[in-house]
């Protein structure tokens, strides 16, 4: 069984790692946004604007970009927190292994883990909320909301990754799962332009993959244009991801920790 304060030894454990590396990642946090919405919402932004389209859907260039953003760096913070941390904790620094020679189970390393990455989401997306805020990108109270939306979709990525990178024996997955998984969802799954310009059969593909639902949640989210419906189908459909992620996370670190 689960003992919470065990995780959270684990969990704490992790931040105590994070706390002598913070300031490097922070950097990198805050420049992003801010780089990124400068250069694509009000450089490329303003192009689109003056076109004829005059936007997109009425709106301009960069509070359509902003959110989409939101949740793509959620995505990405997610995978990176989720593969080399955890196959170095596995099979090089093995961290694990050494909660494991404490009263730290299986289950504990795992949620402790997940805890922190799910820490780490939170911080790379409350302070892109605040940047995209500063840009004049949020238009509605309920932006506040997408930080959930934002961590129900790196969580959504996270899990099923950490499932994956404990049982991978090598890093050349990594590569195959940042080449062909992440960025082509970066650039296809909504975050840059609405999905139905795609040729229909990559459309199709976009509605079931759970960036393109984080994207559509936090657009939704900080346009003030979120319905019941809408919103209770995006939360449903990424929380099946975390669950069934977890399921196999545990199941794959068992087989792989259990001594």
């Amino acid at each position: 069984m689960l003992a919470a304060p065990h995780a959270l030894r684990s969990y704490e454990y992790w931040l105590f790692q994070y706390k002598r590396t913070y300031k490097g990642s922070l950097v990198s946090t805050i420049l992003f946004p801010v780089l990124f919405l400068a250069s694509m919402g009000l450089g490329l932004g303003t192009l689109v604007d003056q076109s004829a389209s005059g936007g997109v859907d009425g709106r301009s260039y960069l509070t359509f970009l902003a959110p989409g953003l939101l949740a793509a760096t959620a995505m990405q913070t997610a995978v990176g927190e989720s593969t080399y941390p955890v196959m170095g904790a596995i099979k090089w620094v093995k961290t694990y292994h050494a909660m494991l020679a404490t009263p730290l189970g299986v289950l504990d390393v795992l949620v402790g883990h997940v805890l922190f990455i799910a820490t780490r989401i939170l911080i790379s997306a409350g302070i892109f909320l605040a940047v995209m805020t500063l840009f004049g990108a949020s238009e509605s109270p309920l932006a506040l909301f997408a930080l959930v939306g934002a961590l129900l979709t790196g969580l959504a990525f996270a899990l099923p990754t950490i499932a994956f990178a404990a049982v991978t024996e090598n890093d050349a997955g990594f590569a195959f799962l940042f080449r062909f998984v992440v960025t082509p969802l970066f650039l296809f799954g909504g975050v840059f332009y609405p999905v139905e310009q795609l040729p229909v059969v990559l459309e199709q593909v976009a509605y079931v993959t759970p960036l393109w639902h984080g994207v559509d949640l936090s657009r939704d989210l900080a346009l003030g244009t979120a319905t019941a419906a809408g919103t209770a189908g995006h939360v449903l459909y990424l929380s099946v991801w975390i669950v069934a992620g977890f399921a196999v996370a545990a199941r794959n670190y068992r087989r792989r920790l259990a001594v």
